[in-house]
């Protein structure tokens, strides 16, 4: 579906070049600034990825801020000049653009996430949700509900699935689904439920899907932010992002495509 018109991006004019080709220059042009993008931590791997692609065909420097989008999006509020604000869900980002740090307009859903319960190899094998009530299994961590969106969906299908009053006391809460994964990877909890797209590659445990009735759509939402010192080169990111090869490189670590605009 595609998102409403007052939330397409505006797309520069100019998007791929730092540096004008051209007569003789006796110095040459000036670097464009860092790009900095706060990004929820179930884009870690995904991110790290594109943004060598943004810098392959840019040539510009993009750094991360990973973490839950609950936390990015009061250090938006509190004045962090991000220039990119990419979320795990639409929410935490319309608190950003109602806090006055983003800019509503060029808000766009950019993919939609999935769960996943993952154990590690030689741990207890999943085949249904229900096998958490497994005794062997004493940890299950997730990150947490109140400001992690896959905190909050691995609760919430935790509920519907009817097997949260048996689980509550098994579960160890995490800053961001990152630190939820890493706690399952050392043998801190069990199990972990977290973000397909951190594991989408993995070959080092087994993983479970959690039916997506059983949670509400993550719909992964980014927007350009108003303190950052690069609006045109955030618009170009989301850009690349919303292309198709950004959504190529999304599907491959799991997310599922989200409509986007037409290349440019």
């Amino acid at each position: 579906m595609a998102p409403p018109d007052g939330d397409r991006l505006l797309i520069p004019a100019l998007l791929l070049s730092t540096a004008l080709v051209g007569g003789c220059r006796s110095t040459p042009p000036k670097e464009r600034p860092t790009l900095q993008v706060a990004a929820a931590a179930d884009l870690t791997l995904a991110f790290e990825e594109l943004g060598k692609l943004y810098r392959a065909r840019t040539g510009q420097r993009v750094t991360f801020s990973f973490g839950a989008s609950g936390a990015l999006a009061a250090q938006l509020s509190q004045g962090a000049p991000f220039d990119l604000f990419a979320a795990a869900n639409r929410g935490f980002v319309d608190s950003a653009v109602q806090a006055g740090a983003c800019d509503g307009s060029s808000r766009a859903s950019y993919a939609r996430g999935h769960v996943v319960v993952w154990s590690k190899r030689g741990g207890t094998i999943l085949r249904a949700l229900d096998d958490l009530q497994n005794p062997d299994i004493k940890h299950i961590a997730i990150a947490n509900p109140e400001h992690a969106p896959y905190g909050k969906a691995a609760r919430e299908a935790l509920k519907k699935a009817g097997l949260w009053p048996a689980l509550e006391s098994k579960i160890v809460q995490a800053e961001n689904v990152r630190q939820a994964l890493q706690f399952a990877q050392t043998g801190n909890a069990d199990v972990a439920i977290i973000a397909r797209s951190l594991v989408a590659k993995d070959d080092t445990g087994s993983q479970l899907a959690i039916a997506q009735a059983l949670y509400a759509p993550i719909e992964q939402t980014l927007v350009v932010c108003k303190r950052g010192k690069d609006a045109d080169g955030a618009r170009a990111f989301a850009q690349l992002a919303l292309s198709s090869d950004g959504q190529a490189l999304l599907e491959r670590y799991g997310f599922e495509g989200s409509a986007k605009q037409p290349d440019k």
